[in-house]
């Protein structure tokens, strides 16, 4: 199957070649594409320069910073485009494991959406506090009794979309951001009835860069899934 790994970056100058380098080692056959904002400190200058020497590797810079969900969405039509049958998000902080990737892909042969999960038997978060833990686990919880989802960590960033999903699931008009874009995905590939799957991983913090991560994000995603949750009997699909 031919996979697209698609990643954002917003000032990731510290991670990216780093990145690119251990996706290339571990994923030889997949394609990347870098979707990046404009970072001012130069990401996508350093991409480049990785990509001209690995090869297999395209840089699109975006002229304005427009956040996670518009730049999967952007990174997801180049790939369809271009006839990729797999997608993959992940971040570029190494807060996700390339090293878990041919795991996710091995369960995408079988399935429409895998999730690199937290909460699943085997998954982990070693540098998280109790609260912390638990405050995210209750978002997840939260979101699935109010939406149906039947998925533990609907809030990860790490997955895998088949080139069908993401069609039948209408991404293109998925307006949520950060969690809120992680969330409404699941809930659209759920009512869509495609096949979902969570593969277990340990989640780490970055140690280089400065985090994207905010309480606002964090809000706006539990807002949106109690007003999707209101709407639910009424709606028809997408």
């Amino acid at each position: 199957m031919r996979t697209l790994v698609v990643l954002p970056t917003y000032d990731e100058i510290l991670n990216v070649e780093m990145m690119l380098r251990t996706l290339r080692e571990v994923v030889p056959g997949c394609d990347i594409l870098v979707v990046d904002d404009a970072s001012p400190d130069g990401t996508a200058r350093m991409a480049e320069k990785i990509a001209g020497e690995l090869g297999q590797i395209e840089v699109v810079t975006r002229a304005v910073k427009s956040g996670l969900g518009g730049a999967y969405r952007a990174g997801f039509t180049w790939g369809r485009e271009r006839g990729y049958d797999h997608f993959v998000e992940i971040d570029c902080d190494f807060s996700h494991d390339p090293r878990a990737l041919p795991a996710l892909l091995a369960a995408a042969v079988d399935h429409d959406v895998v999730i690199g999960s937290r909460y699943v038997p085997g998954g982990h978060i070693p540098q998280w506090s109790f609260s912390r833990r638990m405050l995210s686990r209750g978002g997840n919880q939260y979101a699935t009794i109010m939406l149906g989802l039947h998925v533990s960590d609907s809030t990860s960033g790490y997955r895998v979309y088949s080139r069908s999903a993401l069609e039948r699931i209408n991404y293109e008009t998925v307006t949520a951001d950060g969690y809120g874009f992680q969330i409404e995905m699941t809930y659209r590939a759920r009512r869509a009835g495609a096949s979902i799957v969570e593969v277990p991983i340990s989640f780490t913090d970055r140690e280089r860069g400065q985090s994207k991560m905010s309480s606002a994000i964090v809000v706006e995603a539990l807002a949106l899934v109690t007003k999707w949750a209101l709407e639910r009997p009424f709606r028809r699909g997408y």
